[in-house]
């Protein structure tokens, strides 16, 4: 089943269009690609990137809707990414990037394309785990923008993940959540900095 990738806002993606636009902004980006891409550059796969600030022993506390990230293409390969975010005045452009974790996303949504059951895909970041998942969400007719990491979807560690957790590797929320608790909840070993 194909993933659904629900529409970012448009004046997110007119911002990031606007970047993509302005030479100062691509030449000042921290990204060498886009400033020695050849040939159109393109914004796609808007995903929602939802952060997830609290884990407790009784569960996820909610997510919250951070920002939208776009993959930027020239040709066939994604060469950066964009992010944007939300201000008191809308949408607007908030940096380009590049990394491990813009190649890992893309793997990570071709293995999701062959899943058998329909899901909505978002990212989800744990600060407190310096970890970033691909969040497949099984209500695919939401708009991307809230919920709640049920029982049933399904997180994709990307890499580079904490270690312990395989990257690339599918886990049910509720298999992932006692792995996830316990790292985070876990007291400090005798001796070390609390």
């Amino acid at each position: 089943m194909p993933l659904h990738v629900p529409p970012a806002p448009a004046p997110a993606l007119r911002s990031v269009l606007t970047a993509l636009g302005s030479p100062t902004a691509v030449r000042e980006a921290r990204t060498s690609s886009l400033r020695t891409a050849q040939g159109p550059l393109t914004p796609e796969l808007p995903l929602p990137v939802h952060v997830l600030d609290r884990i407790t022993p009784e569960g996820m506390s909610a997510t919250r809707l951070a920002g939208w990230r776009f993959l930027i293409r020239c040709g066939d390969r994604a060469l950066a990414a964009a992010e944007t975010r939300l201000t008191p005045d809308g949408w607007a452009f908030s940096h380009f990037f590049e990394g491990p974790y813009l190649a890992s996303t893309e793997l990570a949504l071709q293995q999701s394309e062959s899943t058998a059951h329909p899901y909505q895909a978002r990212l989800l970041s744990l600060p407190s785990l310096y970890m970033l998942t691909l969040w497949l969400h099984g209500d695919c007719a939401s708009d991307g923008t809230t919920g709640h990491p049920a029982p049933t979807d399904l997180l994709v560690p990307l890499a580079p993940a904490p270690p312990g957790i395989a990257a690339h590797r599918p886990h049910r929320v509720a298999e992932l959540l006692p792995v996830l608790t316990l790292r985070v909840t876990r007291p400090p070993l005798l001796g070390s900095p609390a």
